[in-house]
């Protein structure tokens, strides 16, 4: 994937204070997940300053929640070339193979490297990793920790990280902190980013930080629908900031629907309990009402078919029998695997009154992972010169129409680390250069949503952009999100962190729902009713979207 840096037509920002307060620093990361985290760690140890912005606390992002694992060739027998394999398949034809080569042949060794940074995955009794199996893997190449903790295993061991190194205070960290916007020279290359720190914080208000290079690793945008499995931050802040920017994003309809998410009542909202890959992975299986094991047949992974294909089978299933969920079948495993193997999902079940051990779990599709995002090349670049994303905020061309599973944990292991080297690379060469804000460009204020528009906004999505669309439904939703901008569209509601929210999720829901209706067939986890089946002599190749005087665009290059 080839990404052009180009200065963008006009300066479009949010409505917000001017700057109180000032930072200066030479790399600054937002996020603090695996991406972020690791960023940060790489480049302050090549002796250059970086400042982490995070939106909640250092150890609050979507990485924590991961509870399979991490995917790379590790075990005896598996190779890059398997792993390479798998993931161009569940890609759908639209893979990047080059990103999918530099992830699978890298991916080992950065793995190595994490566990020398602190993580600690689970063993077997002779020291080695345990490894197992997900969906649309053929091999046991997936590393976990505290059995369905793995997450938060890696969240721990590179927060822990980060804190040791902040003692030589090159490292400084901004917590509650909700980036706004991007700040750029008079050639359009990254100046900083400017920010709002909330209440919780060590300061308080918006506020400027200058930056030689800006890495976002913002994680994703599920809270753009009802049900999701991602937690409340992840409004899309990433891609917002970077279609303002005037970068470029890419592969956005592409959103991967986890098809085994807690089912709690038809009213449920935000985010919803996981029922990992993993316990698939280990033998549990998928039973309708009448407990017929519906996947079989269907592919010949059955259950750990790709999610795209799974997700599929389960609301085929649902619609044939009337039924709001199916279920997952897990009680073969006995009290002691449940214990020992899944204690997240355990309890987390338990805690919503179903008892995995004796009983069928409810499962159903939710929102829960952005295929695409910040369209970057293999070092990271976007089109904006000078800023970087990796992650689940960027489309490096890895996942293609669906992610395999556990490949974005290691997606943002590797490709920060890719990142972190050209950053120490370029400030070797001298071409890291300080630059500054051009002040003197007219700057076009973009109006704020009120924040009752994040319910309403995720209500059209999920009716009209949800796993099965259709032109009837996109065409409305897209008239919904129109009408949310109201009859004036110079009207602003106050600066706050819920009206940026808001208005981040309306442009990135705009974005999405504009590529979705434009592709015209049923590719990985892009599901169209009137467009049932995959057609690639017109549609395998990218959608990109701009933002180009106010107005999105969605090119097919």
């Amino acid at each position: 994937m080839t990404v052009m840096a180009k200065p963008p037509v006009s300066v479009r920002r949010l409505a917000a204070p001017a700057p109180g307060w000032t930072r200066t620093t030479d790399v600054v990361v937002v996020g603090s997940g695996v991406a972020g985290l690791t960023t940060a760690l790489r480049v302050r140890a090549a002796g250059l300053r970086v400042l982490v912005v995070t939106k909640a606390m250092l150890d609050d992002g979507s990485t924590r929640w991961a509870q399979g694992g991490i995917a790379a060739a590790l075990g005896d027998g598996d190779t890059p070339e398997q792993h390479l394999e798998d993931t161009l398949v569940a890609g759908a034809g639209l893979c990047d193979e080059e990103a999918v080569r530099t992830l699978v042949t890298e991916g080992p060794d950065a793995v190595r490297r994490l566990m020398a940074t602190g993580a600690d995955f689970d063993r077997d009794g002779d020291g080695e990793i345990m490894l197992t199996r997900e969906g649309g893997h053929h091999r046991r190449r997936i590393a976990h920790a505290g059995g369905d903790a793995t997450g938060a295993e890696i969240s721990r061991a590179l927060v822990s990280a980060v804190r040791d190194v902040r003692d030589d205070e090159g490292v400084e960290l901004i917590e509650h902190a909700l980036v706004l916007d991007l700040l750029t020279d008079a050639e359009g290359r990254t100046a900083g980013l400017t920010l709002h720190v909330m209440g919780e914080g060590q300061r308080d208000g918006v506020g400027a930080v200058h930056a030689r290079a800006v890495v976002l690793a913002t994680g994703g945008l599920g809270q753009v629908f009802s049900a999701t499995t991602n937690p409340a931050v992840s409004t899309g802040d990433g891609v917002a900031l970077a279609l303002r920017a005037g970068a470029e994003v890419a592969d956005l309809e592409f959103v991967q629907f986890h098809p085994t998410v807690l089912w709690l009542g038809p009213e449920a909202e935000g985010q919803q309990p996981l029922i990992s890959e993993a316990v698939r992975g280990e033998g549990a299986y998928l039973v309708d009402a009448d407990g017929v094991r519906f996947m079989v047949g269907q592919h010949e992974l059955g259950e750990l078919a790709p999610r795209d294909i799974v997700a599929k089978g389960i609301m085929r299933r649902m619609h044939e029998t009337g039924a709001e969920h199916m279920f997952l079948d897990g009680r073969h495993f006995g009290a002691e695997m449940w214990e020992e193997r899944f204690p997240t999902i355990l309890a987390s079940c338990r805690s919503h009154g179903i008892d995995p051990v004796t009983e069928l779990i409810p499962v159903a599709p939710a929102a829960h992972y952005a295929s695409g995002g910040v369209r970057t090349d293999l070092r990271g670049h976007t089109s904006v010169s000078g800023l970087y994303a990796c992650g689940e905020v960027a489309c490096t061309g890895v996942h293609g129409a669906n992610r395999l599973a556990s490949n974005s944990l290691l997606e943002g292991l590797v490709f920060a680390e890719r990142i972190a080297a050209d950053i120490i690379e370029r400030d070797r060469l001298g071409k890291l250069a300080p630059r500054h804000e051009d002040a003197t460009r007219p700057v076009e204020i973009v109006p704020l949503l009120a924040a009752e528009a994040r319910a309403e906004i995720q209500r059209v999505m999920t009716r009209g952009v949800g796993v099965l669309r259709n032109a009837d439904s996109m065409a409305e939703a897209t008239e919904g999100l129109a009408a949310l901008s109201g009859p004036n569209p110079e009207k602003t509601e106050p600066p706050q962190v819920e009206t940026w929210e808001a208005t981040n999720l309306h442009l990135v829901s705009s974005a999405l729902a504009a590529a979705a209706l434009l592709r015209e067939e049923t590719r990985g986890c892009h599901w169209r009713e009137d467009f049932p089946d995959r057609d690639d002599e017109k549609w395998q190749r990218h959608l990109v979207t701009t933002l180009t005087d106010g107005h999105l665009q969605v090119s097919n290059p």
